[in-house]
């Protein structure tokens, strides 16, 4: 029986497939709230430098998930918000985390499918 995969809200459905920048800086979140700078740098650890980003790509792409409620901005009165002020920290959301789990789940669906053409050698684990 096929697998039947979870909807996407509405506005949502425009982030899929995701952009290298969105799905990086969503990856970057999974683990915990982060401030821009560390976003980038997280970025380019995670695509083992294969993509970097400038701020100015991070913050247009950080205010669009922030409109879509993907992200949200860690509250002023906490704790890391207090580390340093000028600093402003996010967080993937539940909506945000949904949305990053279901493109992961997306993104195995291929790379299940490029195996099956022999396009990808398997790995053992």
């Amino acid at each position: 029986m096929a697998k039947v995969e979870p909807e996407v809200p509405g506005e949502l459905r425009s982030l899929i497939p995701m952009t290298p920048a969105v799905f990086f800086i969503m990856l970057a979140l999974a683990d915990g709230h982060k401030h821009g700078y560390a976003i980038m740098q997280d970025v380019t650890n995670l695509s083992d430098s294969n993509f970097r980003m400038g701020p100015g790509t991070l913050y247009t792409t950080i205010q669009r998930l922030l409109d879509l409620a993907a992200i949200e901005e860690v509250a002023e009165g906490s704790a890391i918000a207090h580390q340093d002020s000028r600093r402003r920290y996010y967080r993937l959301t539940r909506t945000g985390k949904a949305l990053l789990e279901f493109e992961i789940g997306r993104l195995e669906s291929v790379v299940r499918m490029a195996r099956h053409k022999k396009l990808v050698p398997r790995r053992t684990e």
